[in-house]
């Protein structure tokens, strides 16, 4: 590999490390566990989410999800609804969870539009589908990676 791609490398992940520091210390000031900023970020597109969907596609682990689910239905935000294609229930916020996420959310969705405002000033929105290319081909790397040492 090249020095030159290697430090690439180093200064994207550089910038996804601090991107996730930052949605940290928000969690902190909010005070919110980060899992449950994750499960509301994801939740508020009005949309409901089996807990696999919700699980693969967000990263959180399947039981910690199961914990945060569990919580947030206590708390009333969310609630668990049939599916109809199979036996695994839906997860959909409820009202109190959609103004509980708009609360909490709201600081989180300021600082992203304001960043995001100011990067696309300076460089085209291809930049997002570039960085999406690049997370599918890293985790496609990943999973064969995995896959070759099972063999």
């Amino acid at each position: 590999m090249t020095d030159h791609l290697q430090e690439q490398i180093r200064r994207l992940i550089l910038a996804v490390n601090v991107i996730d520091g930052v949605y940290s210390r928000q969690c902190k000031e909010i005070g919110i566990k980060e899992n449950t900023l994750t499960l509301l970020y994801a939740l508020d597109d009005g949309m409901a989410y089996s807990q696999k969907e919700l699980s693969e596609k967000w990263l959180i682990p399947k039981t910690t999800l199961n914990t945060i689910v569990k919580e947030c239905v206590a708390q009333g935000y969310v609630r668990l609804e049939p599916a109809s294609h199979n036996n695994e229930k839906t997860i959909r916020l409820t009202q109190q969870g959609h103004v509980y996420g708009q609360t909490v959310l709201a600081p989180v969705y300021q600082a992203e539009h304001q960043a995001l405002a100011q990067t696309l000033q300076a460089y085209s929105p291809d930049f997002i589908d570039a960085l999406e290319i690049f997370t599918k081909e890293l985790q496609a790397t990943a999973i064969r990676q995995e896959k070759s040492k099972h063999l």
